[in-house]
């Protein structure tokens, strides 16, 4: 199986101030030592830290030929044209490069293809390739498989489209990675993948999961199942990773034979494990504690809620975990029902509802 393994810098390593760019540095050199050379960043990641780190850890420290880079337009920030200009050209600052291979727009869904449409960010696209500062031009989505046809029937000028595929999600009615991947094939679309482990949910499985993965296959992780899964698909071309040691990045870089009929069959049984011991499917994005008004770690609370749902004899470690998470923070109880985290998850997750549950079996 060829390498496809991208570096997504949405997930780095924390140090005792900020991020231990250190650490990220000597991730980078393992990536690129090893063969690697897709890296992804987006103007929204980390509050811009991730393209500082793209800039501190890769570009001022390898040739620019060495590497390729993806970039993502925040058109839903957009109120004119004009302003993708302005993003653009703060994006290749920030990044220390004067051009990116693949350029995207961020997070396309009803609501933010409405506001690509109503500002001709298609066109910003086709210019910039054009004038060579885009190699390659797409979009990351997030909705329906029905829209993405739609999308790629009016723009067939695309070249890549970001997906959110992994096994748990390859079935799902709400994410439909399956049939999102379907239609790109359709429209010959070349595939890059983000969440292939899930945000992490695919590394740490219910025991008695894990224990299946390991009768089949002894000595596979189950992060290299879920990344296995995906590079097997014949149309992704890059399978992002957001990784925080060297040794992830060693291990991720593997050489892997595609799953066969008995691995597959294994996850479809793995999934039902998975999702009978799972109270919320967040995949720790965190694009929903910036719009909470009661600063709620949001993600980290539903971290805790499908531990204690899937280890309730933890109850005495999780909920003093939880008290010191919240000491300082919002606690999933004073949630007010705003629902102004609801517009921004990807996952369409009824997160209020879940902060309810959270509350109920951690604030005790």
């Amino acid at each position: 199986m060829k390498n496809t393994l991208g570096f997504g810098f949405l997930r780095l390593p924390k140090g005792a101030e900020g991020y231990d760019w250190d650490a990220v540095r000597q991730m980078v050199d393992v990536f690129l030592e090893r063969g690697g050379r897709y890296f992804d960043t987006c103007y929204t990641y980390l509050d811009g830290w991730s393209e500082e780190g793209i800039r501190r850890c890769v570009t001022e420290r390898y040739p620019r030929e060495q590497f390729q880079l993806a970039e993502k337009l925040p058109g839903y920030l957009c109120k004119s044209y004009e302003d993708a200009q302005k993003f653009f050209d703060e994006e290749l600052k920030r990044c220390g490069v004067t051009y990116f291979d693949v350029y995207m727009l961020h997070w396309l869904n009803a609501k933010h293809y409405a506001i690509a449409e109503a500002y001709d960010q298609f066109r910003f696209l086709r210019e910039k390739k054009a004038e060579g500062t885009a190699k390659r031009i797409g979009f990351s989505y997030h909705d329906s498989a029905a829209l993405l046809d739609q999308i790629l029937t009016v723009h067939p000028e695309v070249d890549v489209v970001q997906l959110q595929i992994n096994y748990l999600d390859w079935e799902s009615a709400g994410i439909e990675s399956r049939k999102c991947y379907e239609t790109c094939v359709r429209h010959g679309k070349r595939v890059i993948v983000m969440e292939p482990v899930k945000g992490g949910t695919l590394a740490v499985l219910p025991e008695a999961a894990e224990t299946l993965l390991r009768e089949v296959h002894p000595d596979w992780t189950p992060s290299a199942w879920a990344l296995r899964f995906v590079r097997s698909l014949p149309e992704v071309e890059i399978c992002l990773s957001g990784m925080s040691a060297a040794e992830q990045v060693e291990e991720n870089l593997q050489s892997a034979e595609p799953l066969g009929e008995k691995e597959l069959d294994c996850l479809r049984r793995v999934c039902g494990m998975i999702e009978s011991q799972t109270a919320v499917a967040c995949t720790g994005c965190r694009y929903c504690v910036a719009h909470c008004p009661k600063q709620i770690p949001i993600p980290d609370c539903f971290k805790m809620l499908n531990e204690i749902t899937r280890y309730p004899k933890d109850n005495w470690k999780i909920r003093p975990a939880y008290r010191q998470l919240t000491a300082s923070g919002g606690k999933a109880s004073d949630c007010i029902g705003c629902r102004s985290c609801e517009k921004y998850c990807p996952q369409k997750l009824k997160i209020s509802e879940y902060l309810k549950q959270a509350a109920k079996s951690l604030e005790v």
